[in-house]
């Protein structure tokens, strides 16, 4: 789908360029790098990021030419992007880092990651927490759910952390007739035996998952992982009864390893599309280099498919294998006087 816009672009950077820039350049992604590098003036970059105006919407449009999106997995999950030394930057807040164990500055970037049934991930939604909206991330979660079911996304299932399973957010997923699997804290409490409700930590859970009834929600098979001396606990619910009654351990592995995609993706659009390495303030300019940068990411994914690169790591590194080798080889000519001297001993 072409992207329409109210008036023609004014300035000499473009989406595509900023997207290279943002794939390729190995460390310092400032407006200034890019304008040394595609002969550009600084002004055009920022006219490019004050400007446009990316909307999730699109995002999923570029999404949509890569996925099936009819009976994939659907996972939420959100991150945060550090900001350590921000002033007066917009959007910038104190949110839990999961990296540094602690509660930082920066941005939190929550995001609909969609895996389809061949496989293949993508993006498909995403919002940057804004505390002037007074939502939630489980009101944003709500909100981005509608928007991609009414794009035309059919998961088959939702998984989550234990952030995101809150009884609205399961009734939301349930009343979709979408199934569910989410993460849920190991004090929630359930019920084997009517009238006796048990907090999750305190049951033997077998394998093959247990049926239980979840306080304020109905029915569903609890699971129980470990994790070194950690102790996680999943609920699952099918909307079909009969996949409900079969699912077992198989099962909730195969869906366990899909959410752990968007883990991945965080890992990637971090070290790979800069998507922390902006030195822009205002609201609309980091709206745009995140959409950038995640826009880039889905290109890389398509890259990947299309057999142009197995590993995006490697292929970053290998676009100065060449530089480096020229230089290096260019360095050590007559050079030998800095290598060790060999000395035959001499007899006394």
């Amino acid at each position: 789908m072409i992207r329409q816009t109210t008036r023609p672009p004014t300035a000499r950077c473009t989406l595509p360029m900023y997207m290279g820039f943002l794939m390729s350049e190995p460390k310092s992604t400032s407006c200034t790098r890019l304008s040394e590098v595609m002969n550009v003036s600084h002004d055009s970059v920022n006219r490019f990021l004050l400007r446009e105006n990316y909307e999730p919407k699109d995002l999923f449009n570029e999404a949509a030419k890569l996925i099936c999106l009819t009976g994939g997995t659907l996972s939420v999950d959100d991150t945060t992007l550090d900001k350590p030394y921000s002033r007066h930057m917009a959007l910038v807040g104190h949110f839990w880092s999961g990296k540094h164990h602690r509660v930082v500055n920066g941005l939190n970037l929550i995001t609909l990651y969609y895996t389809d049934m061949q496989g293949i991930h993508a993006p498909v939604n995403y919002r940057i927490y804004d505390k002037s909206e007074n939502k939630t991330k489980n009101d944003y979660f709500k909100e981005m759910l509608e928007d991609v079911l009414a794009w035309g996304l059919k998961p088959s299932v939702v998984t989550g952390d234990s952030w995101y399973s809150c009884i609205d957010n399961l009734k939301a997923v349930k009343n979709h007739q979408i199934g569910l699997l989410f993460a849920i804290e190991s004090n929630r409490k359930v019920s084997v035996e009517k009238g006796t409700w048990t907090s999750v930590k305190e049951l033997s859970v077998p394998t093959e998952g247990l049926v239980v009834w979840l306080r304020e929600f109905g029915l569903v098979k609890l699971f129980r992982t470990q994790l070194k001396d950690q102790l996680r606990h999943y609920v699952v619910l099918m909307p079909n009864t009969q996949v409900q009654e079969t699912f077992q351990e198989k099962e909730f592995q195969e869906l366990h390893a899909h959410h752990w995609k968007i883990e991945q993706y965080h890992r990637m659009i971090k070290q790979v599309c800069h998507v922390e390495s902006f030195q822009v303030r205002g609201k609309i300019p980091i709206l745009n280099h995140v959409f950038a940068s995640l826009c880039s990411y889905i290109y890389l994914q398509k890259m990947q498919i299309n057999e142009w690169m197995v590993n995006v790591y490697r292929w970053q590194r290998s676009l100065y294998t060449a530089v480096v080798e020229a230089f290096v080889t260019d360095f050590i000519v007559n050079k030998d006087f800095l290598n060790p001297q060999f000395n035959k001993s001499v007899n006394a």
